[in-house]
């Protein structure tokens, strides 16, 4: 079992997956950890999530799979017994954080801010999401974060791009990214997984 820390600083770089097409979920995988991307975030947006974690679990030994859009008890639940390493959310409740603190898998709970971060720290978290990440104030808003909450890790999602990916890592408090821009969905559509592969590499060497 790896902790949300070493989750986070494995790779700079965290894809997130939606997967559509069930079928595409193992090759996919694949190619994103041969590229380098070894921690993978599948969503829980569409109906095929839940068995792509556990497809890729089985077939991707590699990887570090988890649960992304976790916004439930249910959803936690269904996660965990899917093989989830890790859950991400991009926010919290009270209820969540109870359940989450009671599980021995890693959780990254979302914020978009200082008073959420503060709460989440009181329960113990100092490893977070920073998310909607370009909506809710970009790298200025991390920047003005560190000085009064400089204990506290971050992965900023939402909004990134490979060109601003590199700014936001050489951020003090910036573990790691969430992004999807590796992901072209024309190329996962065709199939072609040695281009999502250099995608990916050219990620990871970010």
């Amino acid at each position: 079992m790896y902790s949300i820390k070493e989750i986070m600083t494995t790779s700079s770089v965290i894809p997130v997956i939606v997967i559509e097409d069930i079928e595409d979920a193992v090759p996919l995988a694949q190619a994103l950890v041969n590229g380098g991307l070894k921690v993978l975030e599948v969503t829980l947006r569409t109906d095929a999530g839940l068995a792509a974690i556990s497809k890729i679990k089985q077939a991707v030994p590699d990887a570090i799979v988890g649960a992304g859009t976790v916004v439930s008890l249910l959803d936690l639940s269904k996660a965990i017994d899917a093989g989830s390493e890790f859950l991400v959310s991009p926010g919290s409740t009270p209820a969540l954080i109870d359940a989450a603190l009671q599980q021995s898998v890693p959780w990254l709970p979302g914020v978009s801010g200082p008073s959420e971060a503060m709460r989440l720290l009181e329960q113990g978290l100092s490893h977070l999401k920073f998310f909607p990440a370009q909506a809710a104030g970009g790298i200025p808003m991390l920047k003005s974060i560190a000085g009064p909450l400089p204990q506290i890790k971050f992965c900023p999602t939402g909004g990134i791009n490979e060109a601003t990916a590199p700014d936001y890592l050489a951020l003090g408090n910036v573990l790691c990214i969430g992004g999807s821009w590796m992901l072209d969905s024309a190329q996962i559509d065709a199939k072609d997984w040695s281009a999502i592969e250099a995608k990916a590499r050219a990620a990871a060497r970010l």
